[in-house]
C-alpha cells in the first residue's frame, strides 16, 4: 500500500501569453501600491518598462540583482526598500531576482511577486539562499514562496536560445532530483516526469525555431512543473555540487546544473534503478544520463566544467567542500567518488558510474 506525505505550497498562478499586461490589476486586487521593481544590471531596461506599466503603483526600480544574492546585494535592496517604504517588491528575470525577493521575503516579511523571463523554476519552490563569502546558505521556509507569479512566455522571447537551454536543463535538474530521490512521493513525481516530458520536447524546438511560441510557453511549464517538483519534494547530491561551485567559485548557475546533471544522475543509477528507468522513458531515451548528456549537446549548452572558467585544480576543494556536512542521496557519497565524478565533469566526458 502507499505511504507518503504531501503538503502543497500555496502556489497563486497566471499562466498566458500577455499575462503581465495583468500586472496592475493584480496588485490592486491584493491590496499593494508600491511595488519595488528587482532586476539585474543586464535586465534594466525590462524591469524599467514594469515600472512604467505600473504607473503610480511603483515605488521605484533595484537594477542591482546578482547571481548567487550576495548578502551584499541583498542588504542594498532593504536599504532600498525602506526608503521607498515599499510594500511588496516585483522581480522580473531568472534566479538571481527571484532569489533577491525570496530573500527580502524572508529577511523583510515583503510580499513578492514574480514575473519569470527565463527557466529556473526557483519561484515555484521554498527554498532560498544567500553567499557570505564563499559559501552559498540554503534554507527552506514557505514564507518565501511568491505570493502572485505570473508567467508570460512572451517574456522569455529575449532570451537567447543559448542561455534557453541552460536555464531549460537547469529546471530538467530539478525535475531529475524529484523523479529519482529516494523519499520522493507519487505526486512530485507525476510532476517530475511531466516536467521531463515537456522540457525535452520543448527546448531542441526553441533552438531551431526560436520565435515559436508553442516551444517557449511548453518550457515554461515544464520549468514550473519542475519547479514545483522541487519545491514539495527534495534536493540532493547533484544540487549540493552546484550550490559548492556556485558559493564557492561564482560558476554560472544555469550552466553548472547542465554540466553536472548527467553525471549526478549517473552516480545514483545503482541505488534507484527504476526511477532512473523512468526518467529515460520520459526524456525518450534507452538511458537517463547519457540522454541528458547528449539533450544538452544538442541544444548547444556547455558539457564540460573547464568550459565555464573552473581549473582543474579547484577540483580537490570542491570534492572537499562537498562533503563538508552530510548529503541527503540515495547513493552514498564520499569525498573520492565525488572528486572522480568531478575529473569526468571537468574533460566534459560522458557521465559513468563512479
Amino acid at each position: 500500500m502507499m505511504d507518503f506525505h504531501y503538503k502543497a505550497l500555496p502556489w497563486n498562478i497566471i499562466f498566458a501569453a500577455g499575462a503581465r499586461k495583468r500586472l496592475p490589476e493584480e496588485l490592486s486586487r491584493l491590496g499593494y501600491s508600491r511595488a519595488l521593481v528587482l532586476a539585474t544590471p543586464h535586465q534594466a531596461d525590462t524591469g524599467q518598462a514594469i515600472v512604467g506599466q505600473l504607473g503610480d503603483k511603483a515605488a521605484g526600480l533595484f537594477k542591482r540583482a546578482m547571481m548567487h544574492v550576495p548578502v551584499e546585494t541583498l542588504n542594498l535592496a532593504i536599504a532600498e526598500v525602506k526608503r521607498l517604504d515599499a510594500d511588496c517588491s516585483v522581480s522580473v528575470g531568472g534566479g538571481s531576482t527571484t532569489g533577491l525577493g525570496k530573500a527580502l521575503a524572508f529577511n523583510m516579511d515583503l510580499p513578492n511577486i514574480v514575473l519569470p523571463t527565463s527557466y529556473a523554476g526557483s519561484e515555484m519552490t521554498n527554498l532560498w539562499a544567500v553567499t557570505r563569502g564563499n559559501r552559498k546558505i540554503t534554507r527552506r521556509d514557505d514564507v518565501v514562496v511568491p505570493t502572485l507569479t505570473i508567467y508570460d512566455p512572451e517574456l522569455t522571447l529575449t532570451m537567447p536560445p543559448a542561455f534557453a537551454a541552460a536555464s531549460g536543463m537547469n529546471a530538467m535538474a530539478q525535475a531529475v532530483a524529484n523523479a529519482a530521490a529516494e523519499d520522493a512521493n507519487p505526486i512530485s513525481s507525476v510532476m517530475a516526469l511531466e516536467g521531463i516530458r515537456a522540457l525535452a520536447h520543448s527546448l531542441p524546438v526553441i533552438i531551431s525555431e526560436p520565435g515559436n511560441m508553442d516551444a517557449r510557453a511548453g518550457a515554461m511549464y515544464g520549468a514550473s512543473l519542475a519547479g514545483a517538483a522541487l519545491g514539495t519534494g527534495t534536493t540532493g547530491l547533484h544540487h549540493r555540487l552546484c550550490h559548492t561551485f556556485g558559493g564557492t567559485f561564482n560558476t554560472p548557475h544555469a550552466e553548472t546544473h547542465t554540466i553536472l546533471l548527467p553525471h549526478g544522475v549517473a552516480y545514483n543509477a545503482g541505488a534507484r534503478p527504476e526511477a532512473t528507468r523512468r526518467i529515460a522513458e520520459a526524456l525518450g531515451v534507452s538511458d537517463a544520463a547519457t540522454g541528458l548528456f547528449e539533450l544538452a549537446g544538442t541544444l548547444g549548452a556547455p558539457t564540460a566544467l573547464k568550459d565555464i572558467g573552473v581549473k582543474e585544480a579547484d577540483l580537490d576543494e570542491a570534492a572537499a567542500v562537498t562533503v563538508e556536512k552530510p548529503v541527503n542521496n540515495p547513493e552514498p557519497v564520499t569525498r573520492d567518488r565525488v572528486r572522480a565524478l568531478l575529473e569526468n565533469a571537468w574533460h566534459g566526458y560522458p557521465p559513468m558510474p563512479v
